[in-house]
């Protein structure tokens, strides 16, 4: 038998990847959060955040950001190997998230920054099954909505944001999923 070790699941998540510009051939904003991920090594409220504002500059903000350091730590070597994302920083990082069947509302803070989605006119919930890829390079199984309509603030303030069809993970880059596993 072949021993699935490396793995993670999640309840309560929101998945957003988005561009500032048309002009934009690669995401500058990601955010990606659980709010409780399980891990081998823990369990804690968890995810990613890329935010660079200036797509020609560093990012000003960009790691795994979880409320445990050691969870946060398990994301890169075990998850994201192999990818741009397998050396990124862990962040220490409140994350609050409350879906209803109207909406869906997060806030991360992390350092001097505080991103808040909402997400609301939503499909009907569906399966998905994808397989590894270059990227991602992992299975994917779970419950995914995909969110027709979405709000991100940044520190307080209306970022305008273009929401491409496809995100990071294989399906719509603006969704909602209750429930799912990645596994390697």
């Amino acid at each position: 038998m072949t021993n699935v070790s490396k793995w993670m699941s999640w309840e309560g998540g929101i998945d957003l990847v988005a561009v500032t510009s048309p002009d934009l051939q690669m995401p500058n904003l990601i955010v990606h959060l659980g709010r409780m991920v399980n891990t081998p090594v823990g369990n804690a409220a968890s995810g990613m955040i890329l935010w660079q504002p200036d797509p020609t500059g560093m990012p000003a903000v960009m790691g795994f950001v979880s409320t445990n350091e050691e969870v946060g730590k398990y994301f890169g070597p075990n998850i994201f190997a192999d990818t741009p994302f397998e050396q990124a920083p862990v962040l220490n990082a409140t994350i609050d998230i409350e879906i209803t069947a109207d909406k869906a509302i997060s806030k991360c803070v992390v350092g001097d920054y505080t991103f808040e989605v909402e997400m609301s006119d939503f499909s009907a919930p569906y399966l998905i099954n994808r397989e590894p890829a270059a990227m991602p390079p992992f299975h994917q199984q779970g419950v995914e909505i995909h969110a027709q309509k979405v709000t991100l603030k940044i520190n307080g303030e209306v970022i305008n944001i273009i929401v491409p069809p496809v995100g990071i993970t294989g399906g719509p880059a603006c969704v909602v999923s209750p429930n799912g596993v990645y596994a390697r």
